[in-house]
């Protein structure tokens, strides 16, 4: 049996509010479990207010998860809506509340606190951001907005600022309505979490579902123009006319409450918790995207703002309050995006963050089929993996594609979890049939490739480090056709049909580079020719990966 305090206040509901006072009447049949919404709506699903701005989703009312009656009704909890809590008095261990419809302001008194306030979208104090038909998107009253604007404005071109999952998102849905997008994003790249080679295919994507795209530069300022509607103003000196603006720039913790309160608040702006959620008060926790945690794989500070570590979080502090010891094993970033039919999705650490940190680590790139391909419609998927050198231990991995690509992301996600390395990838026994993947996974394969150059046994080297590769040869073993079609500058055409009989032509002094068009040729052509004597590395990823790293 677990004992719960006599009274729980959750301050915000969404995922971490939500779940943690669902969880904490679980474990507790006796304690009083009051939430405090100040907006009129306690559990929502806002990762899907993009389709409904698009009209994928037609009933608003299937947008929301639970209301306040249902939490009354099934679970004895009272929710306030339109209640805002405006201080938290530590001492005396009580909040001030003010109902948002009668403007009454009360206090209520405490045994275990619980902040769960969010996060609010980046408006950066731009001039003319708050001309009309400029939005953010983050509640279920800001989607509403966007719906009427877009309906009373016949919108037919808008500008979303940002390249992130919003940003993404609400491109694919406007151009779902029949609108003309243009996407501007400061970063040379959309989607932050994946490297910059990885996000060459999601570019070309979007660019042949007509999204213009304006990378590596950033919004100046907007201005109302003559026809009515907003011009946005670029650093680069470009103006885009549109009828409609999304801002998906970004979310920032709510902290305002916890600040005053003298919470302790981390280097990225969220409230600094332990990992069994509490803050630097041990009676008031705090849960979702407010919270600055520990990244699973870096032991950095970082601020994800995920619904999944929002909802783990929730429940973690009510076990906690409610006397189990349960903790939070940090956030790994696990996140998958959809944009015209493309699947990106991503866990763990990039190969950005692995350079910042200096650390000693390999990667492999492969593209394979999402099943074998005799069977009709296989997609190939685009698939990093990032390891330590030192122990085989998985750091992070990314894939792009139109099938399967989640699929082998959330396997290699559960890996990483549980500190596996890519000799267990190599033996993980995943499900097969001709139309479900192959007898070798894509996530096996990952595995091999990585396990083999560990061992020596076919060592890669990177297309990024080509400019540095002097006084070596530089051997495409793909077919003669393909490689008239295009190759690398420089490189030297020897079939893998034809390489043992003409070995003779190589030098066993020389160091060898080899590539075909994705890897596996390369990879048999490196074993041949180590066997044989020589110096051979296969350039992970074949042709397919140079072309993606030396377009952007």
């Amino acid at each position: 049996m677990t004992t719960a305090p006599k009274r729980i206040l959750i301050v915000g509901g969404v995922a971490g509010g939500a779940s943690c006072a669902a969880r904490a009447r679980r474990l507790s049949e006796t304690a009083e479990i009051i939430m405090f919404e100040r907006g009129s709506f306690v559990s929502f699903a806002n990762c899907g207010l993009p389709y409904y701005v698009g009209d994928v989703i037609t009933d608003e009312k299937k947008l929301l998860v639970a209301n306040a009656d249902l939490f009354r009704q099934r679970f004895n909890i009272d929710v306030r809506l339109e209640n805002e809590v405006i201080a938290i008095d530590r001492d005396t261990a009580q909040i001030t509340v003010k109902n948002r419809q009668t403007d009454q302001v009360y206090q209520e008194p405490y045994h275990a606190l619980v902040l769960a306030p969010g996060a609010a979208p980046i408006r950066p104090p731009l001039p003319g951001i708050d001309l009309p038909g400029i939005f953010a998107l983050r509640t279920i009253p800001d989607s509403r907005r966007i719906r009427a604007w877009i309906d009373e404005h016949q919108v037919k071109q808008a500008v979303v600022v940002g390249g992130g999952f919003i940003g993404l998102e609400m491109a694919e849905n406007l151009v779902h309505r029949g609108i003309a997008v243009t996407l501007i994003e400061a970063q040379s790249q959309v989607m932050a979490p994946l490297d910059p080679e990885m996000a060459v295919p999601v570019h070309g994507h979007l660019r042949s579902h007509n999204v213009t795209l304006c990378l590596g530069d950033s919004v100046a300022k907007f201005k109302p123009n003559a026809q009515g509607g907003v011009d946005v103003l670029t650093q680069s000196g470009a103006t885009h006319t549109a009828e409609l603006v999304i801002l998906g720039i970004g979310v920032r913790p709510e902290t305002t409450l916890a600040t005053t309160a003298g919470l302790e608040i981390g280097d990225r702006g969220g409230i600094r918790v332990n990992d069994q959620m509490q803050t630097s008060d041990p009676t008031i926790w705090a849960v979702g995207d407010v919270v600055e945690v520990k990244d699973f794989v870096t032991g950095e500070w970082t601020v994800i703002p995920l619904a999944g570590p929002a909802n783990r979080q929730g429940r973690i502090a009510a076990d906690v309050i409610c006397g189990r010891d349960s903790t939070f094993r940090g956030v790994q970033g696990t996140s998958v995006c959809g944009v015209f039919g493309l699947t990106i999705a991503s866990t763990g650490a990039n190969e950005k963050t692995l350079q910042r940190l200096g650390w000693d680590y390999g990667k492999v790139y492969l593209h394979p089929g999402h099943h074998v391909g005799y069977y009709p419609n296989a997609k190939p998927i685009d698939l990093k993996l990032l390891f330590s050198n030192q122990d085989g231990r998985i750091l992070g991995a990314q894939a792009v594609g139109e099938e399967g690509a989640a699929k082998r992301i959330d396997v290699i996600a559960m890996a990483l979890q549980t500190g596996t390395t890519v000799f267990d990838l190599e033996e993980a026994e995943l499900c097969y049939a001709p139309q479900f993947g192959a007898a070798k996974d894509p996530v096996n394969m990952a595995g091999m490739i990585a396990a083999n150059a560990l061992r020596g046994d076919a060592p890669l080297v990177h297309w990024q480090h080509l400019a540095d590769f002097n006084g070596g040869l530089l051997l495409d073993v793909r077919n003669a056709d393909e490689f008239e079609a295009g190759h690398v500058e420089g490189a030297v055409n020897i079939p893998l049909s034809q390489m043992r009989d003409r070995l003779p032509e190589l030098n066993p002094e020389q160091d060898i580079w080899v590539y075909c068009q994705v890897g596996q040729r390369g990879y048999y052509a490196t074993r041949a020719l180590r066997l044989n004597g020589f110096n051979a590395y296969n350039l992970s990823g074949g042709f397919k990966t140079y072309q993606a790293v030396s377009s952007h």
